[in-house]
């Protein structure tokens, strides 16, 4: 008996999925760490389409999301790949730096402290 490496899934010819790489996952799954801590989020969910990859962020689970951090490569040489959406659908950033991106996310964790 002899292994063999595992068979993907099929997919329809042509069709491509756009995913977040291990290293963007990484840098998103940092900032919503320090988000549930803060006690900010509690849930997420993950997209793959074929345009697009979405990393939906709520605070409870049967709700809308509270942002959604897009990836679209077609945008990469005008407005940005990443982008930060509200839940009114307002972008709030745009850009090719995630870094960069999601900072507009951190600034929700800077209070006045009394």
């Amino acid at each position: 008996m002899t292994l063999q490496p595992p068979v993907p899934f099929p997919t329809p010819r042509g069709e491509e999925r756009v995913s977040f790489h291990r290293t963007e996952l990484s840098v998103i799954l940092a900032v919503y760490g320090r988000m549930v801590a803060a006690g900010e989020w509690r849930d997420y969910g993950i997209s793959a389409l074929r345009d697009v990859a979405i990393f939906s962020v709520f605070r409870r689970t049967a709700e809308q999301p509270l942002y959604r951090i897009e990836k679209r490569p077609r945008l990469r040489l005008k407005q940005g790949q990443y982008s930060v959406i509200g839940m009114d659908g307002r972008i709030l950033k745009r850009g090719n730096d995630l870094k960069q991106v999601l900072r507009v996310l951190e600034r929700k964790l800077i209070r006045a402290v009394d």
